[in-house]
């Protein structure tokens, strides 16, 4: 299958001013007209507050909802008697994952906010285990986690980790302009570089072995010559040097754009074993909007999705061993554990965990998160 459609934000802007349960209102409802008790955007809705008490499969998401009773239920628009586990599987699972995406995509990116003077997207994917099962479709998603907020600004799933190329491409959709991206090694190539710089935006491509040519032109350069930036950070009882010196982009770069390269070399030490990895980067960004700490800052982010949103998501909701296997339930769970994050994340919480277990202990606490989002 080919990745689905990003986010229409392009297209369709929304107001900063506009609340997320109003988005939510907008989304198609897959199911027959005859039978429907209650609209599908306030079951998404009810999925969503449980999701931010920490649900993680349709029985916790209906238990949560029978918690907190139909007085308080009519405050997401269901109206009607609270619906049960079946209803929501039958919902998330046939709910278009594109739709769903574009509706909280949407919300997420009047939420962003500029690093440095800009807006910088950081383009990853992960994998979805559960997705091995029988009659899961796409096991494989690509997100593009906002550096300021830790929100996903958009999000497109694909079958496999081969199309996350094409996905990450679809993800220019988003309103990208004047942002920055930073990419791995994966991505480092001169049609996504065309697309971003046609797109108004600035692209950082990480140069790593799979390039070889590349890398080992870069690798020649005079970088013994060139004075270096150097920042630490310690955390989690690792410590981490970060060097970076760069260039202007020589003329036989052939990337749209290409503005400066750059050498980044990373040391990192934990329990008295180091490790060093020297890495390449090229990008459209000018000296002027670029200079190497900003750089290295941009190229940080990149490898800081896995801790800020995969591990989140693997480790705090256990995604991986989610038995949601059917239809687009894996992938609109998924959607929906990234707005929780980025619901809790925009209110001041760092702890997700603690976050969650906060917004268990009382049955409004969720319920207001949301109408406040």
């Amino acid at each position: 299958m080919p990745a689905s459609r990003a986010t229409s934000v392009v297209s369709k802007p929304v107001s900063s001013e506009v609340l997320l349960v109003e988005l939510l209102s907008g989304l198609p409802d897959p199911r027959a007209r005859r039978g429907r008790r209650h609209p599908v955007g306030a079951l998404v809705a009810v999925a969503l507050c449980a999701v931010l008490t920490g649900a993680r499969g349709f029985a916790a998401i209906a238990e949560w909802a029978r918690d907190a009773g139909r007085s308080r239920l009519r405050r997401l628009g269901m109206v009607r008697r609270v619906a049960d586990a079946s209803t929501f599987r039958r919902v998330l699972t046939r709910l278009d994952p594109a739709a769903l995406d574009e509706a909280l995509g949407a919300w997420a990116v009047t939420r962003a906010r500029q690093a440095g003077g800009r807006r910088v997207y950081a383009i990853d994917g992960k994998a979805l285990r559960g997705a091995r099962k029988r009659g899961a479709q796409r096991g494989f998603l690509v997100a593009a986690l906002d550096h300021a907020t830790g929100t996903v600004a958009g999000q497109v799933g694909v079958d496999a980790k081969g199309s996350q190329i094409t996905a990450a491409r679809v993800l220019l959709g988003l309103n990208v302009a004047g942002a920055v991206l930073p990419l791995d090694a994966l991505h480092t190539n001169k049609t996504t570089a065309a697309q971003i710089v046609a797109a108004g935006a600035h692209y950082v491509f990480t140069v790593k072995g799979n390039s070889r040519v590349l890398f080992a032109m870069l690798k020649a350069l005079p970088w013994a010559l060139i004075p270096a930036t150097t920042s630490t950070d310690r955390r989690h009882g690792r410590r981490a040097t970060r060097t970076i010196k760069f260039l202007d982009a020589p003329a036989w770069i052939e990337f749209t754009g290409a503005a400066q390269v750059a050498q980044l070399r990373r040391t990192v030490t934990r329990k008295s074993k180091k490790t060093v990895e020297a890495v390449y980067l090229v990008t459209s960004a000018p000296a002027r909007t670029a200079d190497p700490a900003t750089l290295a800052t941009w190229t940080n982010e990149q490898w800081g999705i896995e801790n800020r949103l995969h591990w989140v998501r693997d480790v705090t909701f256990d995604e991986d061993r989610s038995q949601i296997h059917t239809g687009h339930a894996l992938q609109n769970m998924a959607a929906l554990r990234n707005t929780a994050i980025a619901i809790l994340r925009t209110a001041g919480w760092n702890n997700i965990a603690r976050a969650l277990r906060h917004h268990a202990r009382d049955v409004n606490r969720p319920i207001q998160a949301l109408l406040q989002a």
